[in-house]
C-alpha cells in the first residue's frame, strides 16, 4: 500500500529525466522548507501581551503594567491591569526608528526608546521572557522602520494621497495593487502602511516660524477631514441603516468643513497681527521703511545679522510679541571689542539672587521633569525650566568668585614658599561663599557660544598691607572670559594684575548627573595661577555642585577631594569638601592638609565651613581664625550695557534678566530659547562649510584653553 502510495505520487514525473526529476524534487523540498517558515512567522506576527513591571518615576519606582504589543499598527501599548484592556491606555509609543536595548545592570531588565525621545524602562520577570520580548519589539520595529523609510523616498504628492488613502480606509493600504507577500529574506509581515496613531503632533519650539507648528495641526486636520469625506462618499446612497445622504452625515461634512475654514481664517487673522505688531515694534513707517531698518519681514533671516542688538528696540519684554524679531546675529560675524577699563563702573550692588519665586508655584513642572529622567542621567543636552536660573551667566558667576582680590594679590608680598602656599589655600577656600549667595539653588545661564565677559577690580595698595606702591595708584586687577566651546560647554577665564606680576588661567566645563532628589555637577578642567616674580604655579581644580532637596526647598553644598601642588616648592595642599551625612553633622564642612613634599612632613591643618569661617592650625601650635563675613566684598567694575559688544553677557542676556526681574516666565523662556537657536544655526553653518569656531581671547593648547596675551 506504501508502494502503491509513494508510485503515484511520482506518476507526473515519469516523464521526466533522472536529472530533471532531481530538479524537480528539490524544487518541492525548498516549497516545504518555505512553507514551514512562513508558518513560523505568522505565528511570531500575533500580538504579544503580558505583565511587565515599569519604571515610572522617582517617586514611585517600579510599578507592574500590563503591555500589549500590536505588530500590524507597531504600537506598543500598556494598562494599568488586564482588565483594563478595553479601556483607553494608560501610555502608548509608535516602534519606527525606535531603539530597544538590553540593560547591563541585571538579566531582566530593558528599555526602549521611541523616535520621539520617550523612553520605557521595563523589567521582565526572567531572562527568556526579556529575551523574547526584545526579539518581538525588535522585529516589529525594524518592519515599521522600513516602511517608514519607504513612504519617505516617495514623491510629496503621493505621500500626501496615501495618507489620504490611509485615513479613508482604516489604515490598511498596500503598496501596490498585488497581493501582499512575506519577504523571504526579512522575518517581517505583510508590507502595510502603519494605520495613523489619531495623536497631536508632537509639540516643539518654532523660533523662526512661530505658527509653523499650528500649520502642521492644520495639515494634519485637513488630511482626517478628506479622509472622513471620502468615507461618507462611499455609503450607499438608500437601502442601508446608514447612508451617504444621511442628515446626520450631511451634517458631519458641513460642520468639518467649516471648522477647517474657520480655523484657517484665524490663522490668517493671527499672521497678519503679528506682521503688524512686528511693523509697530520696530517703527516701520507707511511707507514701508523702518527707522530701525527697512523692511525686515522682505529681508532675509541671515541679512539681518549685521544689524547691531543696540538698534533694536531697548524693552522687548514689553515690547517684542516674539523673540524672533530681534535682529539674528552670529558670534563670528560680531568684531572683538577692545575693553577700557577707564569706561567700566562699580556696580552698585553685590549679586544676591536668593529670590525663591517659582520653585513652589512650579512644583508640578519639576516633577514632571523629573518622571522623564534615570538615575545618572546626563542633563548637558536636558533642557531645564527657566524659573530656576539665576539672572547671570557662568562667566559672570566665575567672576564673582574674585570677591576678596585683597587677599589674592596679598599672596604676591610673602617671601617664602610656605607662606604663599598658605595663602593660596586661604584665597581659594574664601572664593567661593562669595560666587554663591544665599543657600537656595538656582541655575546660572549656560554661556552662548562666542560670549565674553569682562569687569575689573582698583585695589589700593595699604589694602593689601603695602605702605606705598606705584605712585599710590590702586592695582588693577582685570578678568576676561570667554565660551570656546559648545561641546564640550567650556568656558575659559583669566585674571591678571600686571603690576603684581601675577595671573590665573583656567579653563572649566560642566558635567551634570540626576541622583534622585538632587542633581551633582562636575567641574572638570585646571585651573593655573602664576606667581612670575617667584617663577611659580599652582594647579588646582574646582569642587563638586550638588542642589539637594530639589522638590521642597532646593540648596547647595559642595563635596569633593581637591589637590593643589606647586611642582616648583613641591608643597601641596590636600583639600576636602563634605557633603552632609543623611543623619546629623554639619552644611559645607571642609578640612585641608599643607604638605612639604621635601621633608614629607604636615606643615598645617585646617578645619571649618567655607562659607563661614575656619582654622588654620599649624605645627608650633599657632592657629589663625579665617572669618569670611568679616573680609571686604570688593564689587566689580562692569562697564555699562550701552556700551559692551552685542556677545558680552550682561547685553547678550539682557532681555531675559529683565524678563527675570519682574516675573515674566514665559517671555524670558521665549528669549533663551532664541539665543539657543542662534547658537544652534551657528553650530550648522560650522558643520556645512567644515569650519571652526574663531575664538577671541583664547587658543587651545592640547585639552587646555590659554589666554593668547598672557603674562
Amino acid at each position: 500500500m506504501a508502494a502503491s502510495t509513494k508510485k503515484s505520487d511520482f506518476e507526473p514525473l515519469a516523464s521526466l529525466s533522472e536529472s530533471e526529476r532531481k530538479q524537480v524534487l528539490a524544487v518541492m523540498q525548498r516549497a516545504k522548507e518555505f512553507d514551514m517558515k512562513e508558518e513560523t512567522k505568522l505565528k511570531n506576527w500575533q500580538p504579544l501581551e503580558g505583565q511587565l513591571t515599569k519604571f515610572t518615576n522617582v517617586m514611585k519606582g517600579w510599578q507592574p503594567r500590563w503591555f500589549l504589543l500590536d505588530p500590524d499598527s507597531g504600537m506598543l501599548e500598556y494598562f494599568e491591569k488586564e482588565e483594563h484592556k478595553k479601556h483607553r491606555p494608560r501610555g502608548s509609543i509608535h516602534l519606527a526608528s525606535a531603539v530597544i536595548s538590553p540593560s547591563e545592570e541585571d538579566s531582566q531588565t530593558f528599555s526602549v526608546s521611541a523616535a520621539n525621545a520617550e523612553v520605557y524602562k521595563l523589567r521582565a520577570t526572567s531572562t527568556r521572557e526579556r529575551q523574547q520580548w526584545v526579539d518581538r519589539l525588535r522585529q516589529t520595529a525594524e518592519h515599521h522602520s522600513n516602511l517608514a523609510n519607504q513612504q519617505q523616498s516617495l514623491p510629496a504628492e503621493l505621500q500626501r494621497g496615501v495618507r489620504s488613502q490611509s485615513v479613508s480606509s482604516g489604515g490598511l493600504v498596500t503598496p501596490t495593487s498585488q497581493k501582499p507577500r512575506l519577504s523571504t529574506s526579512e522575518n517581517i509581515a505583510p508590507p502595510r502602511l502603519a494605520p495613523p496613531s489619531h495623536r497631536a503632533p508632537v509639540a516643539h519650539p518654532h523660533l523662526i516660524d512661530p505658527f509653523l507648528e499650528v500649520k502642521e495641526y492644520m495639515m494634519e486636520a485637513e488630511d482626517y477631514s478628506h479622509g472622513l469625506t471620502e468615507k461618507i462618499n462611499t455609503l450607499p446612497y438608500s437601502g442601508e441603516p446608514i447612508c451617504g445622504l444621511d442628515s446626520d452625515m450631511l451634517l458631519l461634512k458641513a460642520t468639518s468643513a467649516a471648522t477647517l475654514q474657520c480655523l484657517g481664517q484665524c490663522l490668517t487673522m493671527l499672521q497678519q497681527r503679528q506682521k503688524q505688531m512686528r511693523k509697530e515694534a520696530y517703527g516701520i513707517t507707511a511707507g514701508g521703511q523702518s527707522s530701525v531698518s527697512a523692511s525686515l519681514d522682505m529681508a532675509p533671516r541671515r541679512d539681518s545679522r549685521t544689524k547691531s542688538l543696540a538698534e533694536s528696540v531697548h524693552s522687548p519684554v514689553g515690547s517684542f510679541t516674539s523673540a524672533c524679531d530681534l535682529p539674528f546675529l552670529l558670534p563670528e560675524t560680531n568684531p572683538v571689542v577692545v575693553v577700557d577699563h577707564d569706561e567700566e563702573e562699580e556696580d552698585v550692588a553685590e549679586y544676591k539672587d536668593t529670590d525663591l519665586e517659582g520653585v513652589e508655584e512650579h512644583k508640578s513642572i519639576i516633577l514632571h521633569l523629573l518622571s522623564q529622567l534615570k538615575l545618572g542621567m546626563d542633563l548637558t543636552k536636558v533642557v531645564l525650566p527657566t524659573f530656576i536660573l539665576e539672572r547671570r551667566s557662568l562667566l559672570e558667576l566665575f567672576a564673582d568668585c574674585m570677591a576678596h582680590p585683597d587677599v589674592f594679590l596679598r599672596i604676591t608680598c610673602l617671601s617664602s614658599p610656605e607662606e604663599r602656599m598658605m595663602a593660596v589655600l586661604e584665597w581659594y577656600l574664601t572664593s567661593f561663599h562669595a560666587g554663591r549667595q544665599g543657600s537656595i539653588a538656582k541655575k546660572p545661564y549656560n554661556p552662548i557660544i562666542g560670549e565674553t565677559f569682562h569687569c575689573s577690580w582698583r585695589i589700593p595698595p595699604e589694602q593689601i598691607g603695602e605702605t606705598s606702591g606705584d605712585g599710590g595708584e590702586p592695582y588693577l586687577l582685570s578678568y576676561t572670559a570667554e565660551q570656546v566651546s559648545h561641546h564640550p560647554p567650556v568656558s575659559a577665564f583669566y585674571f591678571e594684575c600686571p603690576k603684581k606680576r601675577v595671573c590665573v588661567n583656567a579653563s572649566i566645563w560642566t558635567k551634570s548627573k540626576f541622583m534622585g532628589m538632587s542633581i551633582g555637577v562636575v567641574m572638570v578642567g585646571k585651573v593655573v595661577l602664576k606667581l612670575l616674580d617667584f617663577d611659580e604655579e599652582y594647579v588646582f581644580s574646582l569642587p563638586s555642585a550638588y542642589a539637594r532637596s530639589i522638590l521642597t526647598t532646593p540648596w547647595v553644598e559642595m563635596g569633593d577631594r581637591i589637590n593643589m601642588t606647586c611642582p616648583q616648592t613641591n608643597f601641596s595642599a590636600g583639600i576636602i569638601f563634605h557633603t552632609k551625612p543623611f543623619y546629623g553633622g554639619r552644611l559645607h564642612r571642609v578640612s585641608a592638609e599643607v604638605k612639604n613634599g621635601n621633608t614629607g612632613n604636615i606643615t598645617c591643618k585646617v578645619q571649618g565651613e567655607w562659607n563661614s569661617s575656619f582654622e588654620f592650625t599649624y605645627t608650633n601650635g599657632n592657629t589663625k581664625t579665617v572669618n569670611v563675613e568679616d573680609n571686604k566684598v570688593w564689587r566689580k567694575r562692569v562697564r555699562p550695557v550701552q556700551k559692551q559688544g552685542d556677545f558680552e553677557s550682561r547685553k547678550l542676556w539682557q532681555h531675559v534678566t529683565s524678563a527675570l526681574k519682574v516675573g515674566d516666565i514665559n517671555t524670558a523662556t521665549e528669549h533663551k530659547k532664541f539665543l539657543e537657536e542662534r547658537q544652534r544655526e551657528g553650530e550648522r553653518h560650522r558643520k556645512d562649510t567644515n569650519t571652526a569656531f574663531p575664538t577671541k581671547f583664547f587658543k587651545k593648547v592640547g585639552d587646555a584653553w590659554l589666554y593668547k596675551d598672557m603674562l
